[in-house]
């Protein structure tokens, strides 16, 4: 009899320590699939080159180059030639730093994966044409897109533009 309760024991023991390496395993390979977001993406029409990189287990997002940096010869702000800055910033004191660098996506965690889609959410997107945050989520889909979907409120009263990784 004390044969079996050792038996059950050290049965018992290894069954903890396979879930234990089974839970590792699986929260381990969740952890690096939000890395896949990680590196350059082109948005729309290529206006803009953004480099989205991880700072304390959450996800950002920075301007690091613009398909047009300077501002047309015909800009009613009348800095024509200029480097583009975040003029339309509602904070005055933001309003000359230049949008080549700009924090554009901040703060976004790694929700999990779905379907073959992976999605990061609770962060929140800047768009300087309006100087406005919006909460926002990310999606990258099977195809290497990302679907980034701004919104104020609930998500269904919202904008979605679709990024792709630059070549």
């Amino acid at each position: 009899m004390q044969k079996n309760n050792k038996t059950h024991f050290l049965t018992r023991g290894y069954q903890l320590l396979i879930a234990g390496f089974v839970w590792l395993v699986l929260s381990t390979s969740a952890w690096a699939n939000g890395d896949q977001l990680l590196g350059v993406w082109l948005s729309p029409e290529d206006k803009a080159t953004i480099e989205i990189y991880q700072q304390d287990g959450k996800y950002f997002g920075r301007i690091v180059a613009l398909k047009e940096p300077l501002y047309p010869a015909d800009d009613e702000g009348g800095q024509a030639g200029q480097p583009k800055v975040d003029r339309n910033n509602p904070d005055k004191s933001l309003r000359d730093r230049p949008v080549i660098g700009l924090n554009l996506l901040r703060g976004f965690s790694y929700k999990g994966e779905s379907k073959g889609i992976h999605e990061w959410h609770k962060g929140k997107i800047y768009d300087p044409g309006n100087g406005k945050d919006y909460k926002c989520t990310i999606k990258l889909n099977a195809d290497g897109t990302l679907n980034l979907r701004g919104y104020i409120g609930i998500s269904l009263i919202g904008r979605t533009q679709v990024w792709r990784p630059k070549p």
